[in-house]
């Protein structure tokens, strides 16, 4: 397009660019046709992609829509074309599942794998980083779980599609509260413990005073504050 050709009050090139008005029905139509074929292939792909989804499920996604948008817009294009590389997205789809079920690191690498990122009240703040997690949002999580302290969490997995499952201790010990330490307040139903201290990075607790003014011998943080129960 020249710059002559540009105009701004010309606003049948702006609604409809060069294509003639008629082709809005042909846009119907197909729309229509790549739809009813997408919910096809949605439906063949299985049940999981209509829950939390992976990484693989979510490129498959990605794709179908960049896909899809072609054959239903563009004039020149066909929707036949549209339609052949669909199936083989969904082919290639149920390729790599039938894998990954078959080969535990097809599976790992495709999918992602569980990591325990909480043992027995104590954060593995080496897992955090290398999931590029933060401990607010490990908090924010428990807190959602009605978790007031890692006193009260026995296990907190990672799931590889990205969720958290957190299992609680039927005793809760003392342990290092989750909420916002800048809030200045203890969580409902808690009290504070006296001579028994936590660490403000990874929960690990010392009933040694001597001990706050050492680091921590499970993430070398030196950072401690009261424990509560």
């Amino acid at each position: 397009m020249d710059r002559e050709d540009i105009r701004l009050d010309d606003w049948e090139r702006l609604l409809m660019g060069t294509s003639p008005w008629e082709f809005t029905i042909e846009i119907f139509i197909r729309t229509l046709i790549i739809y009813f074929f997408l919910m096809l292939v949605m439906r063949l792909l299985g049940k999981r992609m209509n829950a939390q989804l992976n990484i693989t499920d979510l490129a498959v996604m990605l794709t179908l829509g960049a896909i899809a948008s072609v054959p239903m817009q563009d004039f020149n294009a066909g929707i036949l074309p549209g339609i052949l590389l669909l199936a083989s997205i969904l082919m290639l789809h149920q390729g790599f599942t039938l894998l990954s079920y078959k080969k535990r690191k097809i599976e790992e690498l495709t999918v992602g794998k569980m990591n325990c990122v909480i043992k027995n009240g104590l954060i593995d703040t080496g897992k955090l980083s290398d999931m590029r997690i933060s401990k607010d949002q490990i908090f924010s999580i428990l807190r959602t779980h009605g978790v007031h302290h890692l006193g009260q969490v026995k296990r907190m997995y990672s799931e590889s599609d990205g969720q958290f499952s957190v299992y609680k201790f039927k005793e809760p010990r003392p342990g290092f509260s989750v909420y916002p330490r800048k809030d200045g307040s203890l969580p409902p139903s808690t009290r504070q413990i006296e001579d028994q201290y936590a660490c403000a990075y990874c929960g690990n607790l010392s009933t040694k005073p001597e001990d706050i003014k050492l680091s921590c011998g499970y993430c070398a943080n030196n950072d401690w504050v009261e424990a509560i129960q």
